[in-house]
């Protein structure tokens, strides 16, 4: 019976998507152009694009771009069960692994962050035009104007 449960839980814990994927994905922050600050509603700080940092699979978050002379951007990071998150997921049940379920749904094992990488085109703030004041000039030949 022992034998049994120990074969039972390694087969559970083999299919388990935290065990092939891992809890954390790189996910990568890029600018046009290049150098700007990231800052994530999860308290991240990249000070200049391009930059990778490890972040919890299950993490939802909102990364803001900053650069001088441009206008921030904000970009919302979403999470979505993925492809290979689906596939851990059908070899847990297949090999009856309610554990492996269980630990990947804790763990958010079986989703990836979308957009990834996250890419912000930077735009300049163009000074505003000032109105042009009509110049005074003299006319010549023209007494006291």
């Amino acid at each position: 019976m022992r034998l049994f449960l120990t074969v039972a839980v390694a087969l559970s814990v083999s299919a388990c998507g935290t065990v092939t994927r891992g809890s954390n994905e790189d996910v990568t922050f890029n600018s046009e152009p290049p150098g700007a600050k990231v800052t994530t509603s999860t308290g991240l700080v990249c000070a200049a694009t391009p930059c990778t940092f490890p972040i919890s699979r299950k993490q939802e978050f909102i990364a803001t771009f900053e650069m001088p002379g441009h206008h921030p951007q904000q970009i919302e990071v979403k999470t979505e069960v993925s492809g290979g998150g689906a596939a851990g997921m059908a070899g847990n049940v297949v090999a009856g692994g309610l554990i492996g379920v269980a630990v990947d749904a804790s763990t958010g094992a079986s989703y990836d962050h979308t957009p990834n990488p996250v890419f912000a085109r930077m735009v300049p703030i163009r000074p505003e035009r000032q109105p042009v004041a009509p110049s005074r000039q003299r006319r010549s030949g023209a007494p006291g104007v």
